[in-house]
């Protein structure tokens, strides 16, 4: 994810932490010292917050184990303000493996409410829940109800909640995955209008403009899911090579950037296999071209500037499996290979429209994400 530092290594998942997360700190560190003036306030805000992400870690790595369990790793966990994000390879294909994998975030919350209960209760302090507050206040009782919510807000049945992933796996034990997406869909968006309307509208409990934030969250992700996968399904049992684009051109790695400058000028593609000797051995991709000419002129030769490390397609690869591993790599295209030479190309650009052409010989309209992608 773009904006974002690798701040460590943990179970053999990357960590990273957004660049937003450093305003979130300095809000959090400004509100709490205004709130009386103390300095300690603030670092005692500060520490909290860092309790609290400490958490979402936690709850982040519950999915990713859970998910290793059934041979799918994890890519890495980002931090950000609004919370976590786990990058899984791919979802489970199995709807019991999804509930799991869904449930396992939260379940780690609920182990870490009951041990903070605990402590409360065996120092003989649990009456703190009823003193808890913002600044100041006991700081294992707040840890206590940040866990609680955490179980409540993620158990709601929308996407991209946890409990919109439980409810679609709960009804695709008896129905088509689509359809059972499409209905968690629907609550997800049911959701956010009530959130939305909640959070437009004065009342003494749960007016807050936040909640309208949360509403459009839910809102856009809930149409996302449902869109993408239908997308996905649309796509299944069709071979890349149906899909992939024939006309392309490649570099070779002794040549100068000026001649990638000249083919992306041309209008024929975005990124460029790199070949030597017939076998692909790089890519270019267009952010690289474009830093490379920034700092170092279009003279440099294309082996300087390519990735030596990049993904591949096969052309005998079903589509949608290829479609999933382009949406989670940081990366606009992907050649397709067959016996180490560059058969063609494949980008969210022309699935996107594969899949208007398809749904045209249909009659029928095209997803919203297919749109997006073929634009």
């Amino acid at each position: 994810m773009k904006w974002s530092w690798r701040v460590g290594r943990v179970a053999d998942i990357d960590l990273y932490l957004h660049a937003t997360f450093l305003i979130l700190l300095a809000w959090v560190a400004l509100s709490h010292y205004l709130l009386r003036y103390q300095l300690g306030d603030a670092i005692n805000g500060l520490v909290f917050i860092c309790a609290i992400f400490f958490i979402v870690l936690l709850h982040e790595l519950g999915h990713a184990l859970a998910a290793r369990r059934y041979g799918i790793e994890t890519r890495d966990i980002t931090l950000l303000p609004i919370g976590g994000v786990a990058r899984l390879e791919r979802m489970p294909d199995k709807p019991l493996e999804e509930l799991i994998v869904a449930l396992a975030g939260p379940a780690v919350n609920v182990v870490l409410a009951a041990v903070f209960f605990g402590i409360l209760s065996w120092s003989k302090q649990i009456e703190q829940l009823t003193t808890v507050q913002i600044v100041g206040g006991p700081f294992t009782a707040k840890l206590l109800m940040v866990n609680v919510m955490m179980v409540l807000f993620n158990l709601i049945p929308a996407f991209p909640m946890d409990g919109g992933r439980v409810l679609r796996a709960l009804l695709a034990l008896r129905m088509d995955y689509v359809r059972a997406t499409q209905i968690a869909a629907t609550f997800g968006q049911a959701a956010a209008l009530l959130f939305g309307f909640v959070g437009l509208f004065k009342n003494p409990y749960f007016h807050s403009p936040l909640l309208v934030f949360v509403a459009f969250f839910v809102w856009m992700g809930a149409s996302d899911e449902a869109s993408l996968v239908q997308i996905r399904c649309a796509l299944a049992g069709i071979p890349i090579w149906r899909v992939m684009m024939t006309d392309f051109r490649t570099l070779g790695p002794r040549e100068p950037l000026a001649v990638a400058v000249q083919h992306t000028l041309a209008g024929f593609q975005q990124d460029f296999p790199v070949v030597e000797e017939g076998r692909v051995v790089g890519m270019l991709t267009r952010n690289d071209l474009f830093g490379a000419l920034k700092r170092r002129g279009e003279t440099v030769p294309v082996g300087d500037v390519m990735r030596r490390e990049f993904e591949t397609a096969d052309p005998a690869e079903m589509t949608d499996t290829v479609f999933a591993r382009l949406q989670e790599c940081e990366c606009r295209s992907l050649p397709v290979v067959q016996h180490g030479q560059v058969v063609g190309i494949i980008t969210s650009e022309n699935v996107g429209e594969f899949l208007m052409v398809q749904a045209a010989l249909r009659g029928e309209r095209p997803a919203k994400i297919a749109e997006e992608l073929a634009s």
